[in-house]
């Protein structure tokens, strides 16, 4: 028997009762907000997620279904991405270059031509949100390495190079040509959140020259990822972004308040209680330069006693060391110092003017300092709301700001905000059962005799016209079996269709709780069905 995909499921009735009803409560929250639905492909460009998300990433490193995979890119298919860059540069101007020194585990080495000054050399095969702090954070290590005359260089391919000089001025660039069977976009994925295609179709779309968007999304993710409870493969999302050019208000941390204080909105309009709103600011990429800066230094005589994974992150990107969920690295990441601690006066002013927002609409909320959410593309205002019903991994929904997103993938300037809910953790944390918000038949038709199930049928579709929830049986069925169909169903009336009643013009109709029978006139039968009497 052929099954369903491990990490997948089939949503069966009554469970999709409480999947719409979600949907529609979300719905019509948003419509109160003025916020408009956008639908965007299932799968992207690689590239996409690679230069949002972020390459050091748990989702881009760990959890992307691609096409083609990883593995098949031979004969590097046990290497990095940006080991591949690394390698064929070598192959490229190794012969100009003499290597000085070179760290497998760090993101640089130092290389020398002749008697020019050395360089610093950084290898990326995708530019990401925080390609522009790594750099930073490597200028500033060149200095404490007494190595100021060291010309910064990027290495990236050639299809990368223009996005560089974007970025950044003072960097010199390696355009690295690559083989043709590695091309900027012949890698497909399927998505894994949907806010970097929101923002890819802002862009595409030139959205900006209708002012700020806010715009909302439900629909399929995918990752792959040990399935644990409440976490799927394929899992949905219900999210929200707005984001438009700073002229518009999109900057403005009344937009931050107005997300949250919606977020409030829904799960109270859901029946969702005791959740917890945590809340943090993790700056702008020069207050997150100096901090990763920091959090290096802090976890050089530690990194080595955390696990693999920390240790990956410490070097590649320490902010995810937050991310950790070992015990046993619990008590060196308390000791971390704080992003709080890195904010410039404009991000700490944002986050304070946030905050006096939600005081004052009522929304309470709890600082956590240890919140730096999971993707690269967050600035300033980071957010989730957790709710116990949820066990350890117990956040509902998360989001945040990004205010350099739209840059980093090739647009224009265009802060932002948003969120993302998953669907089935969030159906998880609600008090009501799929039997209490599930629909169920005003009327059940039962046909006797033969020749019924044709009187059965025009009797039904001009119930369904008055709105009336109506369910057919069939004139092979005796009347016993029709009235335990109809019981099962849950159906509030029986509705007898038999020669006589057609030629009289007048049905039986039964209430099936109380048992009362009644005859009714043909015009009469949807208003006494709906009356419930």
């Amino acid at each position: 028997m052929i099954k369903a995909v491990r990490g997948t499921r089939d949503l069966l009735p009554p469970e999709t009762a409480l999947w719409n009803f979600v949907e529609a409560a979300v719905r019509d929250v948003f419509r109160a907000y003025n916020f408009h639905e956008i639908r965007t492909p299932i799968f992207e460009s690689t590239e996409l997620f690679a230069r949002s998300v972020g390459e050091e990433t748990d989702i881009v490193s760990k959890e992307m279904y691609r096409n083609p995979p990883e593995e098949l890119y031979a004969p590097y298919q046990h290497s990095s991405a940006d080991a591949i860059v690394r390698k064929l540069w070598f192959d490229q101007y190794g012969s100009r270059y003499t290597l000085v020194s070179e760290a497998r585990n760090e993101p640089y080495a130092i290389a020398r031509r002749g008697d020019l000054p050395p360089s610093m050399m950084v290898f990326k095969y995708h530019l990401d949100a925080n390609t522009l702090a790594e750099m930073q954070s490597l200028a500033a290590r060149q200095a404490e390495m007494q190595l100021e005359s060291t010309v910064l260089t990027i290495a990236v391919p050639e299809w990368e190079a223009p996005a560089v000089r974007q970025l950044s001025g003072e960097v010199e660039i390696h355009p690295v040509k690559m083989p043709s069977w590695i091309e900027p976009r012949s890698s497909f994925t399927l998505r894994p959140e949907n806010t970097a295609g929101v923002v890819r179709a802002y862009i595409e779309h030139k959205l900006w020259e209708r002012g700020m968007q806010k715009l909302y999304y439900i629909g399929p993710q995918f990752r792959r990822e040990r399935p644990q409870k409440g976490r799927y493969r394929q899992f949905y999302q219900i999210g929200a972004e707005i984001i438009g050019p700073a002229s518009a208000g999109s900057e403005s941390p009344a937009r931050d308040a107005e997300i949250l204080e919606l977020l409030a909105t829904l799960l109270d309009r859901l029946g969702i209680e005791n959740w917890t709103l945590q809340l943090n600011s993790v700056g702008c990429s020069n207050d997150r330069a100096a901090y990763n800066e920091a959090l290096r230094k802090a976890l050089k005589p530690v990194v080595g006693q955390m696990c693999a994974d920390c240790q990956r992150r410490a070097v590649t990107n320490p902010m995810r060391v937050f991310d950790c969920k070992v015990p046993a690295d619990q008590p060196i990441i308390e000791t971390l110092p704080r992003i709080s601690q890195f904010l410039d006066e404009p991000c700490r002013q944002h986050f304070e003017r946030v905050q006096e927002i939600l005081k004052s609409v009522g929304v309470k909320f709890h600082l956590n300092d240890r919140l730096v959410r999971g993707l690269d593309y967050y600035s300033r205002t980071a957010f989730e709301f957790t709710h116990g019903a949820l066990g350890a991994q117990n956040a509902i929904l998360g989001g945040g700001r990004y205010d350099g997103l739209s840059e980093s993938i090739g647009g224009p300037s265009a802060p932002g905000i948003g969120f993302a809910i998953g669907e089935d953790r969030l159906v998880l944390a609600l008090k009501e059962s799929a039997d209490a918000v599930q629909r169920k038949p005003d009327v059940y038709i039962a046909p006797l005799g033969e020749g019924m199930d044709r009187e059965a049928a025009r009797l039904a579709r001009e119930l369904r016209r008055h709105d009336v929830v109506a369910d057919l049986g069939d004139e092979t069925f005796r009347l016993k079996k029709s009235f335990e169909t109809a019981s099962k169903l849950g159906a509030r009336f029986i509705l007898i269709v038999g020669e006589n009643e057609v030629k009289a013009g007048a049905f039986a109709l039964k209430n099936l709780e109380s048992g009362e029978q009644m005859f009714v006139p043909r015009a009469e039968l949807a208003q006494k069905i709906q009356s419930g009497s």
